[in-house]
């Protein structure tokens, strides 16, 4: 675990698209926040950064901001080596900062692995999407509440969420989550109806057929089980679906199957999963 100081750490990734490729041209860190080096898992249309935190974890009143720009026509995909964990607190509140954007023509595919609220934790996260015109963004995000594995719940800190979507600068999409560990909310219908898992995918783009989501619904409901529920609804150029369980391991497969269906119509690509999900 890291040392009782704050850390302030910064990261802004800049890509270009030239003659069918897609380049980081721009890669400023300071602090423990950075990527090592490009990667084409799938071609040189698309490149992949590992976005690596060393220190393994995130204490109180630490602070994240990571910045990425990309270009007309390029196509990058953000992802991480692992879990982020968020430690317990003692009353400061720890923070995270994303901005994104994406020029016209450009994909922007945000693919960290889970976020793990140790109890306790006292969390401020916000991300801010900027999208211009027929540009693409897919995320998807799976929050933990609580090391079920190790027996503990989150029945004590607080998580605090603002994300916000803006195509061609109007505002598309904006949700504000407050939770308090042990509150009625953790347990309420308009919350988490008392589950310990809770995954999102949006996607920004072209609607899709209204085919393609009764199948992609079915096989999600399918995958997520009877102690799990799975819901997505179509708004739009707005895709938004929803998993709550208490299982990540089965969220993790609910939204690489919704990622599988959607990411072959929208961008005529095979989902090809970031061999760090793997390892």
């Amino acid at each position: 675990m890291a040392s009782d100081s704050p850390l302030r750490a910064h990261l802004r990734l800049k890509f270009a698209e030239s003659s069918g490729i897609t380049r980081m041209v721009e890669r400023d860190h300071h602090g423990p926040l950075l990527v090592q080096k490009p990667l084409y898992p799938e071609g040189y249309e698309v490149c992949q950064a590992v976005v690596i935190h060393p220190p393994g974890g995130v204490v109180a009143g630490d602070e994240l901001g990571i910045r990425v720009h990309v270009g007309p026509s390029a196509h990058a995909q953000i992802t991480s080596p692992g879990a982020t964990k968020w430690y317990k607190s003692k009353g400061r509140t720890a923070r995270q900062h994303v901005y994104l954007h994406a020029e016209a023509g450009g994909v922007l595919e945000w693919m960290p692995q889970e976020t793990i609220f140790f109890n306790n934790a006292r969390v401020m996260l916000h991300h801010e999407v900027e999208l211009e015109k027929d540009s693409v963004y897919m995320s998807c995000e799976i929050l933990c509440f609580g090391r079920t594995a190790f027996g503990e719940s989150f029945d004590s800190g607080e998580i605090k969420q603002h994300t916000s979507i803006r195509q061609e600068g109007k505002l598309v999409w904006f949700e504000k989550l407050r939770l308090e560990g042990g509150s009625k909310a953790m347990n309420g219908r308009l919350a988490l109806a008392g589950r310990t898992v809770c995954a999102t995918f949006i996607m920004s783009g072209k609607p899709l057929p209204a085919q393609a989501i009764d199948l992609v619904r079915e096989e999600a409901v399918r995958i997520g089980g009877e102690s799990g529920q799975v819901g997505i609804t179509q708004l739009k150029s707005l895709l938004v679906a929803r998993f709550l369980g208490d299982s990540s391991e089965v969220a993790r497969h609910v939204m690489l199957c919704i990622w599988r269906a959607v990411r072959p119509i929208t961008l005529g690509r095979p989902a090809i999963v970031p061999r760090s999900w793997n390892t």
